[in-house]
C-alpha cells in the first residue's frame, strides 16, 4: 500500500497537483458511499450535479431555458468565486490566512450598491465605477488587516473575523435604515446600468444572464500568476511567506510585503464582492456574510495557492454548489451532501503538506531498505 502511495503521489514534479486530485477522488468516494447507504445511485447523483450546473443536459427544460442558460448562470456564479479564491491564494503566498474575504466582499458590495447602484448613471460610467469602488473598498480593508498584523502583531485570523462581523452589523444597520426593500427585506435592487451581469438577455429564443466580468476573472488569474512567479514583487511576497527571518536577513521589508499582500488580496476580494452583489445578485441580504468568502479557502487550498489552479478548483466547487439543488430535488437527498463532499476536499487539501511529508518519509525508508539489500 505504501509503495502504491509513493508511486501515485511521490516525486517533486506535479506532486501537489496529484495530491489535489487525490483529495477530490477521496471526497467523491466518500460521497459515493454515503449515497449508496441512502439507497441512491451515486452515478445518477453526480450526473445531476453536472446537469444542475449546466455542464450536462437535463431531460427537460422550462420555457426559454436550455443547457446554455444553465451554463451562463454557472459562469455568473463562477466569476466571484475565482476572484475570492485568488484573494485567499495571494494572502497564503505571504504566509497570511485571510479569512476576512467575506467582509471585504460585503464592504465592496455595499459601497458600490449604495452609491453607483442607487444612482441614475449610464452604463458606460456606472459599470467601471462599480469595479473601481469594489477594488478600493476591498483594498482598504485588506490593508487595515495587514497593518494591524505588522504594527501590533494582531493575528490576521482574529482581526479578519472581528472585522467581518463588525462590517456586517454596520452595513445591516444602514441597509435596514436607508436602503431596505419593503417586500424582499433585502437592500434595494441596484440599477441594470450598474450591474456587472446583463440580466434576462433574450436571444436565440432563450432568456439568460451574461456575466460581463468573467473574462476579467481569467485575465486576473493569469496576471496574478505572472506577478507571483515572474516579478520581484511576487518573489518578495513568497520569501516573506516562506520565512520572515530569512527574508529580513536578505534585506526584504517584512512590513511592506505583509501590507502589500493583504492590500492586493483585499482588492481581489473587493472585485469578488461587486461581481457577487452587483453581478450574480443585485441586492444584499442584511445580517449575513457571504459564504463564498469561506468556500474560497477550500478553493485556494485545493488549487495549491496557484492562480491558475484556482480557476480549476473554482470550477469544481461551483459545480458542487450550483448543482446541489438540482441533485437534491432529483434524488430526494439533503442538499448538504454536496457540502459534505466539499468539506472532505477541504480536509485533504489542508493536509496536503502533511501528505507530502508522509510520502517523502516513506520514500526515504524505501530507499534505505533497497540500499541495505
Amino acid at each position: 500500500m505504501k509503495k502504491i502511495l509513493v508511486k501515485l503521489l511521490g516525486g517533486e514534479k506535479l506532486q501537489m497537483v496529484r495530491i489535489s486530485l487525490f483529495a477530490i477522488l477521496i471526497s467523491l468516494i466518500v460521497g459515493t458511499i454515503i449515497l449508496a447507504v441512502l439507497g441512491k445511485s451515486p452515478l445518477a447523483a453526480y450526473t445531476n450535479l453536472l446537469q444542475g450546473s449546466g455542464l450536462f443536459p437535463k431531460p427537460q427544460y422550462a420555457g426559454r431555458q436550455s443547457m446554455f442558460t444553465d451554463f451562463m448562470s454557472f459562469l455568473d456564479a463562477l466569476t466571484p468565486m475565482i476572484f475570492a479564491s485568488l484573494a485567499v491564494a495571494v494572502a497564503f503566498r505571504a504566509g497570511m490566512f485571510n479569512i476576512g474575504v467575506s467582509g471585504m466582499m460585503l464592504a465592496a458590495g455595499f459601497f458600490a450598491s449604495a452609491t453607483v447602484g442607487q444612482s441614475a448613471m449610464a452604463a458606460p460610467i456606472a459599470k467601471p465605477l462599480v469595479l473601481i469602488i469594489g477594488i478600493v473598498a476591498g483594498a482598504l480593508v485588506g490593508a487595515l488587516i495587514g497593518w494591524l498584523k505588522y504594527r501590533f502583531n494582531i493575528n490576521e485570523v482574529v482581526s479578519s473575523i472581528m472585522i467581518n462581523y463588525t462590517l456586517m452589523y454596520i452595513f445591516t444597520f444602514f441597509i435596514n435604515t436607508f436602503f431596505v426593500d419593503s417586500v424582499s427585506r433585502q437592500s434595494k435592487t441596484i440599477s441594470d446600468a450598474s450591474r456587472l451581469t446583463l440580466p434576462a438577455v433574450q436571444a436565440f429564443g432563450l432568456k439568460f444572464n451574461i456575466p460581463l466580468a468573467f473574462p476579467l476573472a481569467v485575465i486576473a488569474a493569469v496576471l496574478m500568476w505572472f506577478i507571483m512567479n515572474k516579478t520581484t514583487i511576487g518573489y518578495e511576497i513568497k520569501a516573506v511567506g516562506m520565512g520572515k527571518k530569512a527574508a529580513r536577513y536578505a534585506g526584504i521589508s517584512i512590513s511592506k510585503n505583509i501590507i502589500l499582500a493583504m492590500t492586493i488580496s483585499g482588492a481581489l476580494a473587493g472585485i469578488a464582492g461587486v461581481t457577487y452583489f452587483c453581478g450574480y445578485n443585485a441586492s444584499i441580504q442584511p445580517g449575513v456574510v457571504p459564504s463564498m468568502g469561506f468556500n474560497a479557502i477550500a478553493v485556494a487550498l485545493l488549487g495549491n495557492s496557484d492562480p491558475i489552479g484556482c480557476i480549476f478548483s473554482s470550477i469544481l466547487i461551483t459545480i458542487l454548489s450550483k448543482g446541489s439543488i438540482y441533485m437534491s430535488s432529483q434524488q430526494g437527498v439533503d442538499i448538504e451532501i454536496s457540502d459534505l463532499i466539499t468539506a472532505v476536499i477541504l480536509i485533504f487539501a489542508a493536509c496536503s503538506e502533511f501528505i507530502k511529508m508522509y510520502i517523502g518519509k516513506i520514500s526515504m525508508e524505501t530507499k534505505k531498505e533497497v540500499h541495505r539489500t
